[in-house]
């Protein structure tokens, strides 16, 4: 019988919060100690430590494609981090079998001050390839990636669009054995993410190992056909990429209708204080056929800006649904008091399909995003009697619009 072409045992990860380093040197050995003798404290406390990973154990074949998922925070980027031997693990063992090429952040291998073209080659160095490996493919790596006319120029001065699509490149076209791929995809635009998807498939099909980690379900469940799923740094579940899929929908239900500012950007200008949906139910309880309304609480840092909400609700599986704009609705003033709060409703012949859903919203001034949230709210439409006639069209799509049919005879 084959062996696994990755097997982990037991792997952990421990970092020492507030600590520079993952692990213990002779100068933290000797600060530690110095700093419970002056405080009288012990040396070590246990909230202290923050266990990244903990006796995490599965086994990957070759050709598989895995989904890894979980929520943020949850050990993913460090298990991939672990694999790719950028940092190594606190105990536990793991066994690679084959060259694996990994793109786990921006830049990741590249280095600033060297050309598009001088990089190609560097990574393919790293991966243990010859020259004239890498020149076989070079052609291809160029005509994916896009940048054929800054090929010579400093990688430091490209956009960041520029630079994702240069590092996929090269890690799919240098031919490893194993792909592994982090959610840096969400960098490029949606016609990039569809190209690099198309690849990833196509690398599977030539009997490759791929790993990939995103939150896009819909992404994982069409490329993957086995999945792990990671949860406060143990192995929550492995198996069918759709059994997976459910636990990890499950596990994030669990922390619905909080406003989440973890996943924000923007400069200040405008601040998104809370965002709260209801429906004639009361605060947080959606019914399929219930009027539906989001309230949007937001401070400025002066008066009279105009500012435009923007917003999308997404499915369980990471697809948009809908999109709202302020400005398209036309029904807001141009310009707005320092403190306040807008409200979108939502009439009763329209409702989300019942299920789990997550919502984005931003603030934009001038042409300028000035406030974004990726996943501000999690909720979840409850199943009630929208047409009237108690039949509910489950797993029939994510929007529902009351509709009007008639028949005319022809004959």
């Amino acid at each position: 019988m084959a062996q696994p072409i990755i097997s982990a045992r037991n792997i952990s990860k421990r970092y020492r919060l507030g600590a520079t380093h993952g692990h213990d040197t002779l100068r933290d050995r000797i600060t530690h100690s110095a700093r419970a003798l002056f405080s009288g404290k012990r040396e070590e406390k246990s909230d202290e430590i923050l266990w990244a990973l903990k006796d995490v154990s599965f086994d990957i074949d070759q050709g598989e494609v895995v989904g890894i998922i979980g929520r943020n925070g949850a050990g993913k980027s460090t298990l991939l981090k672990i694999l790719s031997r950028i940092t190594e693990p606190t105990s536990g063992e793991i066994r690679v079998r084959g060259r694996l090429a990994s793109l786990l952040e921006v830049g990741t291998g590249f280095h600033p001050e060297l050309t598009g073209r001088e990089n190609i080659f560097l990574n393919g160095a790293i991966l243990g390839m010859r020259q004239s490996e890498v020149r076989k493919k070079f052609d291809d790596i160029i005509a994916f990636a896009e940048v054929d006319k800054f090929l010579d120029t400093p990688i430091k001065r490209y956009s960041s669009g520029m630079y994702v699509r240069l590092a996929f490149a090269v890690a799919a076209h240098l031919e490893p054995e194993i792909l592994v791929v982090d959610e840096v995809l969400a960098v490029g635009d949606a016609q990039f993410q569809s190209k690099c998807l198309g690849k990833m498939g196509e690398v599977a099909r030539m009997g490759r190992t791929v790993l990939l980690v995103s939150h896009n379900m819909a992404a994982v469940s069409a490329l993957c056909r086995k999945g792990l799923l990671i949860e406060n740094g143990r192995l929550k579940k492995a198996g069918s990429v759709g059994e997976v899929v459910s636990g990890y929908v499950e596990i994030s239900a669990q922390t619905e209708h909080a406003f989440n500012t973890s996943k924000r950007t923007g400069n200040g200008l405008v601040r998104i204080t809370n965002v709260e949906i209801s429906s004639n139910f009361g605060k947080n309880t959606l019914v399929a056929g219930a009027k539906m309304r989001i309230t949007v609480s937001y401070e400025a840092q002066k008066d009279n800006l105009p500012i435009q909400f923007l917003g999308g609700i997404f499915d369980a599986w990471s697809v948009r649904v809908l999109f709202l704009d302020s400005h398209v609705a036309g029904a807001l003033p141009t310009n707005f008091p320092q403190r306040g709060q807008v409200t979108l409703e939502f009439g009763d012949d329209f409702s989300l399909n019942p299920g789990r859903f997550s919502m984005n919203i931003a603030a934009r001034v001038h042409g300028e995003i000035v406030d974004h949230i990726k996943e501000a709210l999690v909720f979840t439409v409850q199943e009630g009697n929208f047409f009237g006639n108690g039949k509910m069209p489950v797993d029939k799509g994510a929007v529902l619009y009351r509709n009007t049919w008639k028949l005319d005879s022809l004959s």
